[in-house]
């Protein structure tokens, strides 16, 4: 189930919820007991190895690349 961040507008605190996300922009209480909430704008960090590049062939011929090698030069 997704995390959502919300912030309140009364105390200032900011807290998390776990909640589908059919539900994401239902209103939501702070720990509390403020009404006035908003939820906030999250980025998502995604980590791991990255991968070795494409290369291509020294040759110039076979194809290959975006467009079968024909244009990309």
């Amino acid at each position: 189930m997704p995390r959502y961040e919300y912030r309140c507008r009364s105390c200032g605190d900011t807290f998390e919820l776990s909640r589908p996300m059919a539900e994401s922009g239902a209103p939501a209480t702070c720990p509390a007991g403020h009404g006035d909430t908003v939820k906030l704008l999250s980025t998502v960090a995604v980590g791991g190895a990255a991968s070795a590049p494409v290369t291509r062939p020294a040759s110039g011929g076979g194809g290959g690349g975006c467009c079968g090698g024909g244009c990309c030069g």
